[in-house]
């Protein structure tokens, strides 16, 4: 039989019994076999809800679950360093979710115990095992946009919840930390390259404190830049365009795709506005996080290197941490 190794999961997070949990049931290398929640009742309804055997009352007691190979740390964002950093500690690899900390300074502790522990820690950037992102990388890494100097990104939604955990400022809430994150790491991911300087706008909610709406043009080497806009209050909107010299490439829906239903990425040359030039790229349905589970499980069971390690995790925090800085001193600011 294919080993499997046994998921503890940190509270009960929407993300979490959405896409995570059912998506690591269903995966070749691993099953989620407890889950913790400061209110027990409430892992207990969970656990049952996924057929997860054992539920905890404390977040300590699943990092010392002998039972538990690895952690799943979905908590809101400033409990991702304290946790991620207890579970090390207790001798448990961890996949967390983005973004890792809420800042690099304390992205780089989360370094410094996987260094000490010798364990994998990854953040959870999903996107980065779809399909249709490992395509598009392709694409332009064999020139078929010429040579790519610009992306635009757009990843917006509507809440204005004051009990969600993105409404919540002092815990890390907002869009920037939310999805913003992600299309820093795609332009990164896409252009090989770290950004030079950040310049940002950051429009708060007066209520919250949360940034609402921001935007950010960020410069890479070559002149090859990134302009994007993200919002936590605005209509629902995912779509990323990538533009080179040869030709254009749109991914619909670069962040969210369905697990359930083909993506497509759609090329275009440009020879006219009508689309003359353009051809769709069909990418089978495929559960982007249920891939992400594998390959991290496959790093526990085998030893295998992270293809995105706790460097990528930490250069993605710079850059987010300059856009920050950027909205406050209306400069450009460097990683």
């Amino acid at each position: 039989m294919t080993p499997r190794i046994r998921w503890g999961v940190l509270g009960c997070a929407g993300i979490a019994a959405k896409a995570i949990i059912p998506a690591i049931q269903s995966s070749r290398l691993g099953r989620v076999t407890a889950i913790a929640s400061r209110d027990l009742d409430r892992a207990k309804t969970m656990a049952a809800r996924f057929g997860i055997p054992k539920a905890h009352g404390s977040y300590e007691d699943l990092l010392a679950d002998p039972e538990i190979d690895a952690i799943y740390n979905p908590l809101p964002n400033h409990l991702h360093v304290p946790l991620t950093i207890g579970a090390l500690e207790h001798g448990k690899p961890v996949l967390c979710e983005k973004p890792i900390a809420l800042d690099a300074a304390q992205a780089m502790e989360i370094a410094a115990a996987q260094k000490a522990a010798g364990l994998p820690v990854a953040e959870a950037f999903m996107v980065r095992h779809h399909p249709q992102w490992k395509t598009a990388h392709a694409l332009v890494a064999e020139g078929r946009l010429g040579e790519v100097r610009a992306i635009q990104t757009i990843f917006s939604y509507y809440l204005d919840d004051p009990r969600n955990v993105r409404n919540q400022a002092d815990i890390g809430g907002g869009g920037l930390f939310d999805v913003g994150c992600y299309a820093v790491n795609t332009a990164r991911f896409l252009f090989g390259a770290e950004p030079l300087r950040a310049i940002a706008l950051m429009e708060r909610d007066p209520t919250f404190g949360t940034d609402r709406l921001t935007s950010g043009l960020l410069e890479f080497p070559e002149g090859r830049q990134l302009a994007f806009t993200c919002s936590t209050q605005l209509a629902l909107t995912q779509k990323v365009t990538v533009l080179g010299t040869r030709a254009r490439l749109e991914i619909p829906i670069p962040f969210n795709a369905p697990a359930d239903a083909p993506t497509r990425l759609v090329l275009d040359d440009g020879r006219d506005l009508a689309g003359g030039g353009r051809e769709e790229i069909a990418i089978a349905p495929v559960d982007q996080y249920r891939e992400q589970a594998d390959a991290f499980a496959e790093a526990v069971l085998t030893g295998k290197p992270l293809e995105t390690g706790l460097d990528d995790a930490v250069a993605n925090m710079k850059a987010v941490d300059a856009l920050f800085r950027s909205a406050v001193s209306g400069r450009w600011e460097e990683p």
